[in-house]
């Protein structure tokens, strides 16, 4: 069974960073491409980050510059490094990963960028 789960989410100042991680479970995560989406209420989900299995990367223009994915395949883990946090940015962060058959979602992790 595949689960993914996210960690790292929280209440920040606009500036600061936060870390996330995406835990994934019951794939042979080195084989797939992982997606980081961001929603909030009443916008349609945003792609924010991939990255493939041969660690080439995309970002949302909104936030080049500022954010950083990476995966580690020994630990089963993606990563986003959220930089100079803006209080856009606020949004639940889920993971997501397509095996070919099925999409898989992380239930997703809240930011808040907040002074």
């Amino acid at each position: 069974q595949v689960q993914i789960v996210e960690s790292g989410g929280g209440l920040v100042q606009p500036g600061e960073s936060l870390r996330l991680s995406c835990v994934a479970s019951g794939i042979i995560f080195s084989r797939y491409a992982m997606d980081w989406y961001r929603q909030t209420p009443g916008k349609q989900r945003e792609l924010v980050a991939s990255i493939t299995s041969g660690f080439s990367t995309y970002y949302a223009r909104s936030v080049i510059g500022r954010f950083l994915i990476s995966r580690d395949n020994a630990r089963n883990t993606m990563y986003l490094q959220m930089n100079s946090l803006e209080p856009e940015d606020t949004a639940v962060y889920s993971c997501r990963v397509d095996d070919g058959d099925t999409v898989y979602w992380g239930k997703g992790t809240l930011v808040t960028v907040s002074s």
